[in-house]
């Protein structure tokens, strides 16, 4: 595995982590994670693809800005599509499935995007309860980064307290702490971002949208569902998965 770097439009230098061989699969994180995430399905990926797993801007090696915008975060993904040598495959999660929606935009070099639980208010009741990001700016600025992830996963994620003492027990846990004032501001971001289908009306990339019919164990899904379809897209299909496991990676490996 190597590290690659590129530098966005902006300036900020933004890292991915490059493994396996293959025609060029891009994979992009959710919020309160780093490319770390994809490692327990890196294995079977790395078997069929060149995996590049981005760390997003404000974690892991990748840089970051003082005035935050999602727009620089899809100018981020769209660099390192920009950087591969021929058109790439995309998957991407949660916050991290809109800036790849978003990035596609901005390059003709995607070949194909699955968006996985993609995070969009189609509904204008929001997908965060409310209060709950002003509440996490409060532990941050109280210095409670741990706090910060705790609350998230549990009032957002809908994680029950015996998975969230898990994931807390879990070597990838201080890397969501370091990277706990990522989540305010994208929470934030989400839930302002207006999916606007007209604007995606010439997008050729034939796109794949994974949903879950149910979360893992007791997982909600945050606040109704939290509005994840993302909707037309002219070349769109949508699967709702009902259980955990190699479905979603066949999925992804074979369409």
């Amino acid at each position: 595995m190597s590290l690659e770097t590129v530098t966005s439009s902006a300036g900020t230098s933004i890292v991915y982590w490059r493994s396996g061989e293959g025609p060029p699969l891009v994979l992009v994180h959710g919020t309160a994670a780093d490319h770390g995430r994809w490692t327990p399905i890196l294995p079977a990926f790395e078997q069929h693809f060149t995996v590049c797993a981005v760390d997003r801007r404000g974690r892991g090696g990748s840089g970051d800005s003082g005035d935050y915008a999602i727009e620089r975060e899809f100018e981020d993904i769209a660099a390192v599509v920009d950087s591969l040598e021929e058109p790439g495959f995309l998957l991407d999660h949660s916050y991290g499935a809109l800036c790849a929606l978003e990035a596609a935009l901005l390059t003709r070099n995607v070949r194909k995007m699955v968006l996985y639980d993609p995070v969009m208010d189609v509904t204008g009741e929001g997908i965060n309860p409310p209060g709950l990001v002003n509440r996490l700016e409060a532990l941050l600025e109280a210095g409670d980064r741990d706090g910060v992830v705790d609350t998230m996963l549990r009032e957002v994620v809908g994680a029950p307290p015996e998975v969230v003492e898990y994931m807390r027990s879990q070597p990838a846990w201080q890397a969501r702490v370091s990277a706990a004032h990522t989540i305010p501001r994208e929470l934030r971001a989400g839930e302002a971002y207006r999916f606007d289908a007209e604007r995606f009306g010439d997008l050729e990339v034939p796109t794949l949208q994974l949903t879950r019919e149910r979360q893992p164990g007791n997982f909600r899904g945050g606040r109704k569902g939290r509005g994840r379809n993302a909707a037309e897209l002219p070349y769109r299909r949508h699967v709702r998965a009902r259980a955990r496991g190699d479905g979603h990676r066949d999925r992804v490996l074979h369409n």
